[in-house]
């Protein structure tokens, strides 16, 4: 039985590491667009923005994510609108984990992130009766995949959500909670890989 399974184990090593790329370091530019939802955001809204990650030669790599969403806080078309402009940006450094399959050109990389950045919120009120805009802590996680065509240009798709963090006591130490303010956002893109 013992021999059944070290063999059944040494077998599945063996296949993972023949149909997993060899190891090399790549840059993916994303441009991407997509919809907020949930949580906080009032109705699904457009969102578009773009990523820049290096995957070293290994299966771990580290992110810059952008993303902007217009009309973030703006009620639907057949309800009363006291809000003249609103959006979010969020700004977000990522650790990725995410393994290659496939070999050199066509390749799968299913794909882990997670990180922390800057959560800006904008609202400005009816004839600027009021302008609030806040930058907060924040983080994100989720999780995708890239889908490569050739050695250069794929696609991914992507799914995270973003919530603010806050300093839970009003004290000179460094605490930090989770804040109120939260939202999921899912996203299509191009990927360039160099």
């Amino acid at each position: 039985m013992r021999l059944i399974r070290t063999f059944s184990v040494v077998t599945l090593v063996g296949a993972a590491l023949l149909f997993a790329a060899p190891a090399r370091a790549d840059w993916l530019l994303t441009p991407f667009a997509g919809a907020t939802f949930s949580g906080d955001s009032q109705k699904e809204n457009f969102t578009y923005g773009g990523s820049l990650a290096y995957m070293g030669a290994g299966v771990v790599g580290f992110e810059l994510d952008f993303g902007y969403t217009p009309e973030f806080f703006e009620p639907d078309n057949d309800e009363i609108d006291l809000i003249d402009d609103s959006n979010v940006t969020t700004l977000m450094g990522n650790i990725v984990i995410g393994a290659p399959i496939g070999g050199s050109g066509a390749q799968v990389r299913p794909y882990a992130v997670g990180g922390v950045g800057l959560l800006r919120t904008s609202v400005t009120g009816t004839d600027e009766f009021f302008d609030i805009s806040n930058n907060d802590f924040g983080f994100d996680v989720g999780g995708g995949v890239y889908i490569f065509f050739n050695d250069h240009v794929g696609i991914r798709g992507d799914l995270r959500y973003f919530r603010s963090l806050r300093d839970p006591e009003e004290d000179n130490e460094f605490d930090i909670a989770t804040g109120g303010f939260d939202f999921w956002r899912g996203t299509g893109g191009i990927t360039f890989r160099f």
